[in-house]
């Protein structure tokens, strides 16, 4: 008797965790939600064949309370804050490396062009782009404009 509290309050707590967890870090029908639904469904059904259908009824109710419970603390509270990202990337890919390139310097294209892919000016590579026009690789390029990251080029007839 004993035993079967422990398995069913157990069952019942680790399934609401788990819907707790899947309503608020991981949004949407996933398996932790469906498995913590499924344990609380098995822990009613095991205290309802094996306590009875009186405290199968109280556990029932219980269930659903602490359930209740559980949830609007956790939507209401800011309890969960603490384990959300608040900050936000706000950096660009090579920000801090900024290019010595000039307008009218000349390379190949490493990668095809489509229009971007990679370029290859004085031994370094870098990501380039071309004004919607298909290059293939090892074809000869001109920078035609820098626009701060940006490298437009254009093939060398």
């Amino acid at each position: 008797m004993l035993l079967d509290w422990i398995t069913v309050i157990s069952l019942i707590g680790i399934g609401l965790l788990l819907v707790v967890v899947e309503l608020i870090f991981v949004p949407g029908t996933t398996v932790v939600g469906i498995l913590g639904f499924i344990l609380t469904a098995i822990g009613i059904w095991i205290g309802y064949a094996a306590l009875g259908t009186n405290t199968g009824h109280v556990i029932l109710a219980t269930t659903v309370l602490v359930a209740g419970i559980a949830f609007f603390y956790s939507f209401r509270s800011d309890s969960w804050t603490r384990f959300a990202l608040k900050e936000q990337n706000r950096s660009r890919v090579n920000e801090d490396e900024q290019h010595t390139l000039t307008v009218g310097q000349e390379g190949t294209t490493v990668s095809a062009l489509r229009p971007q892919g990679t370029a290859l000016f004085t031994e370094r590579h870098y990501q380039v782009q071309t004004r919607s026009e298909f290059l293939a690789p090892n074809t000869p390029i001109r920078i035609v404009k820098l626009d701060q990251n940006k490298i437009i080029v254009e093939a060398i007839s």
